[in-house]
């Protein structure tokens, strides 16, 4: 099928509808976290070490049944800050793979191709569909592969990734900028992102992120797309043990039959530390 060149797909189309100009105005009204949260962003390392003392309860997590998975890191990160996450995958039976394009940049040329050929080369290597799990701006890439390839994903999972509302509501926008050499009101590309993959995807996000609007990563829930709310900070949101755990059970629904997260499945415990992400969704 044809692929676009460029890092970030524009294969879906913005809708339109009565209620679209409301809609451009709420998200023009989202704004960047406060100063307090980004303070909070320096918990990340108490995460860290909650998910090593939460081990025994990671452990009793649904283990998968070793289909291939990719990981794909936060902006000017790597695969090092991945590892824990992939090491906890591996743990759970996954064939999890780095995605090995370096420092993570933001747009470059032949970046989304080479990740589009690693996924394709996984799938006919297992020959099985990829599930591809992305942290922050590693989540663009991931629900853009599955754009353009959704006949080798399984499905995708986001870590606040910022993917609607106002592209400038995060307090890395300059970063993203300064690494990627691009200025994000002018990229065309952005108003695309919003838009679904056809596959089931997962988005979960803490309220508490302090680099990212929260409802910047909230998906337009439908019968194959879902929210997740947990408690964490975005630096350590990846390593956090209640992401962790969410993540194997995504990963653990069996392919052609993915079911919504049921919070309510871990009884009260479940309903206490995975909080009802629509509640006052526009506060």
């Amino acid at each position: 099928m044809p692929r676009s060149s460029s890092s970030f797909s524009t294969t879906a189309s913005a809708s339109s509808s009565p209620s679209s100009s409301s809609k451009q105005s709420a998200a023009e009204n989202i704004r960047s976290p406060d100063w307090w949260l980004l303070a909070l962003e320096g918990r990340a390392p108490w995460e860290l070490g909650a998910s090593l003392l939460a081990a025994p309860i990671l452990r009793s997590a649904p283990k998968g049944d070793g289909h291939p998975v990719v990981v794909f890191p936060g902006l000017i990160t790597g695969d090092l800050a991945t590892m824990v996450l992939r090491g906890f995958l591996v743990e759970r039976s996954y064939a999890c793979y780095a995605w090995e394009q370096g420092l993570n940049l933001g747009p470059r040329p032949g970046v989304i191709e080479a990740c589009i050929e690693r996924v394709e080369k996984l799938r006919r290597e297992h020959g099985r569909t990829v599930s591809l799990v992305g942290w922050s701006l590693g989540g663009l890439y991931a629900r853009e592969i599955a754009k353009l390839i959704p006949g080798d994903v399984r499905q995708v999972i986001t870590l606040g990734t910022p993917f609607a509302g106002d592209p400038k509501a995060t307090n890395a926008c300059w970063l993203y900028e300064l690494a990627s050499g691009l200025r994000i009101e002018e990229d065309a590309r952005i108003s695309t992102l919003k838009d679904p993959p056809p596959v089931p995807t997962t988005s979960i996000f803490s309220r508490t992120d302090g680099v990212v609007a929260w409802q910047c990563s909230m998906e337009r829930e439908t019968d194959r797309t879902e929210n997740i709310e947990v408690h964490a900070s975005h630096m350590g949101i990846g390593v956090n043990p209640l992401s962790l755990y969410a993540i194997a059970d995504r990963l653990a629904q069996p392919e052609q039959h993915w079911q919504r997260f049921d919070r309510n499945r871990y009884g009260i415990l479940g309903k206490m530390l995975y909080r009802d992400p629509h509640r006052n969704a526009s506060n």
